[in-house]
């Protein structure tokens, strides 16, 4: 551009520039997203398709304009059905299973799945295991017929049982300097004292070096039945073509245990653990409550006093104009670094509370957990009807987010159909959420914070952490 031309272009007003700019033929205008064009793009989302095959598994599936798939098996089964002799057994059999099958070796599994250009990948957690592959719409068929061959014939031998021993070893040790998985190893550890729910997903160290192939073939042939399995699709597949090849690869597995697989129901009991360790630097806190199952009525309503209190850190910056109330207050105490609010449930109990980490102070920890049960007494006391809103509003956009592509849509899909026994519809989900009221929001709160007993982790330099009794009456004051 002539120095002349970038003059003139200089001298134009801004407002003139714009103007100019807006009448363009080629000026975009972002569409203005009205209340009813989001109500009609809710009700338009393809539906969740379920089929049950004879043999009891269920194929559920949602239909993506995408030409890539994501396709899982999500099992009723983790470490709540263990007892304290195979903890940990759940989470050893999701490693070897991708190590080798009857019908593939090691590399030639990893080497089909790599020539695919496919994503194999598995997790396990308290009340889940999933087994799940990502992969063009066209190689669902050879996804499935490799997720059948892991599920139904592994190969279990005692070479690769010994080497992921040591590799599971190494992952405890990983995790051991993780300090919130451990603080919530902990809360679980004294919330549900006694039951299974308190077990390591990983397990002790002592099961690790003992677990064989016959506690591994065991908890196969007591968990991995059909009727305890969803096989779970979402992207570019055809319902009608996914039961087809679910008859294909999955037909033949027998139910040789018909009834469900119980476990011992929770018990939720108060308590405090206090690992005190100054030379650590920083204090690790987790405070909780007992909260709700999935399937409670109150579960939407726990959730957005979840997002109302948010999470904060104070290396992002921000603390003065946070909408949150909590994360201004807790920005001003100075000391706490950063925290995160929690709402986690299971199928017949759940914890909410809030984690946090703060310098070490003689009262900073006490004033931490100070206000922690202060915001939980002002949500039940004052919450107003803006910032309740917010957190609604705020909530659909992270449960909205969560199904936005093929992977999380499909884990969706199998999370809901293990803890509902059907999907919900993303307008009923939003229909829930509006439906709690700030009043509603008051009394369910006040339900679940006033006079119980809480659970207390702190580890680090914890001078300060308040005992049960003293919780227990904070709990409780200023909440009449």
């Amino acid at each position: 551009m002539s120095s002349s031309r970038l003059q003139s272009v200089l001298a134009r007003p801004l407002r003139k520039l714009v103007q100019a700019r807006c009448s363009s033929s080629k000026a975009v205008v972002a569409p203005i997203v009205t209340s009813d064009s989001y109500r009609k793009s809710l009700l338009n989302i393809n539906p969740t398709e379920v089929t049950a095959l004879s043999n009891g598994l269920h194929v559920c599936s949602e239909y993506i304009d995408t030409p890539t798939a994501t396709v899982g098996l999500w099992i009723n089964a983790g470490s709540r059905w263990e007892n304290a002799g195979n903890n940990g057994v759940a989470h050893f059999l999701e490693h070897l299973v991708f190590k080798g099958t009857s019908n593939r070796t090691q590399h030639e599994l990893e080497l089909e799945v790599e020539n695919m250009g496919a994503h194999l990948n598995a997790y396990t957690s308290r009340e889940q295991t999933v087994y799940y592959a990502k992969c063009f719409a066209k190689d669902v068929d050879r996804s499935m017929n490799i997720l059948a061959d892991i599920l139904q014939n592994p190969r279990l031998d005692e070479g690769a049982i010994d080497r992921e021993r040591h590799v599971i070893l190494r992952e405890m040790q990983e995790v051991e300097t993780n300090l919130q998985e451990v603080i919530f190893d902990h809360l679980h550890a004294i919330a549900y004292q006694g039951t299974p729910l308190s077990y390591n997903i990983l397990g002790p160290t002592e099961n690790i070096k003992s677990i064989d192939r016959a506690d591994l073939l065991d908890y196969i042939g007591r968990h991995y039945q059909p009727h305890q399995i969803y096989l779970a699709a979402a992207g570019g597949v055809d319902h009608a073509e996914l039961v087809k090849l679910a008859e294909k690869h999955f037909g033949d597995m027998q139910t040789t245990n018909v009834s469900e697989v119980e476990y011992p129901a929770a018990r939720y009991s108060g308590s405090t653990m206090n690992n005190r360790d100054d030379a650590m630097g920083l204090a690790h806190i987790a405070l909780a409550v007992e909260g709700c199952s999935w399937t409670n009525p109150d579960y939407f309503a726990m959730m957005i006093a979840n997002t109302l209190i948010g999470n904060w850190n104070r290396a992002q910056g921000g603390g003065r104009t946070m909408p949150s109330a909590f994360a201004r207050k807790v920005y001003e105490q100075k000391h706490p670094q950063s925290y995160m609010a929690f709402n986690t449930c299971y199928k017949d109990t759940g914890l909410f509370g809030v984690y946090g980490v703060c310098e070490p102070d003689e009262d900073a920890v006490r004033k931490f957990i100070g206000a922690i049960q202060s915001e939980w007494r002002r949500i039940f006391r004052s919450a107003s009807p803006g910032e309740v809103q917010r957190a609604k509003n705020l909530l659909k956009t992270l449960l909205l987010a969560h199904c936005d592509g093929s992977t999380a849509v499909c884990e969706d899909i199998g999370r809901q159909m293990l803890t509902y026994g059907r999907r919900i519809p993303l307008a009923e989900i939003d229909a829930r959420v509006e439906a709690v009221t700030p009043s509603v929001l008051k009394k369910v709160v006040g339900e679940y914070v006033y006079d119980r007993d809480p659970v207390l982790v702190g580890i680090g330099a914890t001078e300060g952490l308040p005992d049960q009794l003293l919780i227990k009456f904070q709990q409780s004051s200023g909440m009449d």
